[in-house]
């Protein structure tokens, strides 16, 4: 038998950034700027500062613009005061040792009309997305939207980069493009919701010509190590129609492809939460990450459900480099000490996810132990790991 190390718990060095350790927050979605300026608050820069062990934390989704607004009580990073507002979450963070990159995002065509004085939102073509909006009156189901125009596709990419550069203000380390299924991206890479006939429709290349004009536009405000992007390639539900389709593998092999010469802090993957047989991306039922891994060379952040021994495995495969975390992170702020001292996580109330206050969102305690009683723990632990 012998002493493991835990690779999720060393240093990595991200760019010009070390990261404690290879333990990330990933966004999450707490609907707590209930507010009319939808502006960050001083329970949520509480509730950053709590969770400031992990290697890096992820904002969650922020609205970039007025028009990319979709669900509720999400906050924004287009007014004076929503900088403000973050910068009160910045600075709790970096007093607590943290790093924390801002998650940028546009619900694009899946939004409502409620958002904007009755107006239709906007997305690649006029296709209903078929899915749910969260607007002040619950949930309603897309409509019909408008096709957005080349100009102000271009208004939208410049939106991206005023957002970049407002996040950089704000204090945040780096950004994060939200670009999961359902998204505004993914609605243009999507062969169901994207039925242009420019050069942003058709070919897979002009279906993803997005993607690189908006990592151009914010390269021009922050280097390209401090820039990360979100892919859910693989989502099969709650995403209405923007899904898997015959020419998913070979776009993101387009992309990754593309993506190895921008040199970004990372690639961050979504793994498949279902089964893929069946569908049009079943030959990554069985190599999924390793497959990411193959195309692209830089660095690669994984999610997927991972546990302690999951995360581990995974990095010490070497088929990912860091590992995020997203709903063990919302009852056990101290999620990266817990794994350190093989502590057992608190279960989180589902009811509180996305309202309630401090309830269910900064009352959740950190563990209480003896660390020299847990070092013993720890490496009894190690040692049956290694039997």
């Amino acid at each position: 038998m012998k002493k493991t190390t835990q690779p999720l718990l060393e240093e990595y060095q991200l760019g010009d950034l070390t990261l404690k350790n290879r333990v990330v927050m990933a966004s999450l979605t707490r609907g707590r700027a209930t507010n009319a300026g939808i502006v960050p608050t001083a329970l949520m820069a509480q509730y950053y500062a709590q969770r400031a062990s992990a290697g890096l934390i992820l904002s969650e989704g922020t609205w970039l613009s007025p028009r990319a607004i979709g669900f509720i009580n999400v906050p924004g990073i287009f007014t004076r005061e929503q900088i403000e507002g973050w910068k009160l979450v910045t600075k709790a963070v970096h007093d607590k040792g943290g790093l924390i990159f801002s998650q940028l995002g546009h619900i694009g065509s899946a939004s409502h009309p409620d958002f904007f004085d009755g107006e239709l939102p906007a997305g690649p073509s006029a296709i209903n997305p078929q899915t749910h909006s969260y607007t002040p009156e619950g949930f309603k189901a897309t409509l019909t939207p408008r096709e957005l125009t080349v100009a102000e596709i271009k208004e939208t990419i410049q939106d991206y980069r005023q957002a970049a550069k407002n996040a950089r203000e704000a204090g945040f380390d780096g950004v994060e493009i939200h670009a999961q299924a359902g998204m505004f991206i993914p609605q243009f890479l999507s062969l169901a919701t994207n039925q242009r006939k420019d050069e942003y429709g058709g070919s897979i290349e002009n279906r993803a010509r997005i993607v690189f004009e908006i990592l151009d536009a914010i390269i021009e405000v922050w280097h390209s190590t401090r820039i990360a992007i979100k892919f859910t390639p693989v989502a099969l539900s709650h995403v209405g129609i923007v899904i898997p389709d015959v020419e998913t593998i070979p776009m993101f092999q387009y992309i990754l492809k593309k993506l190895n010469d921008y040199h970004l802090a990372y690639l961050h993957i979504t793994g498949p939460a279902e089964d893929l047989t069946g569908t049009p991306v079943e030959a990554l039922q069985n190599n999924y990450f390793s497959h990411f891994r193959h195309h692209y060379n830089g660095r690669l952040m994984a999610n997927l459900g991972f546990t302690q021994e999951s995360g581990n495995a995974i990095l010490q495969e070497g088929t990912a480099d860091l590992v995020s975390f997203g709903t063990p992170f919302i009852a056990n702020p101290d999620l990266a000490e817990r794994f350190k001292y093989h502590l057992p996580l608190s279960e989180s109330n589902r009811d509180t996810y996305y309202s309630g206050g401090e309830n269910g969102y900064t009352d959740y305690p950190a563990a209480v132990y003896d660390e020299t009683i847990a070092q013993l723990d720890k490496a009894d632990a190690e040692q049956r790991l290694d039997c």
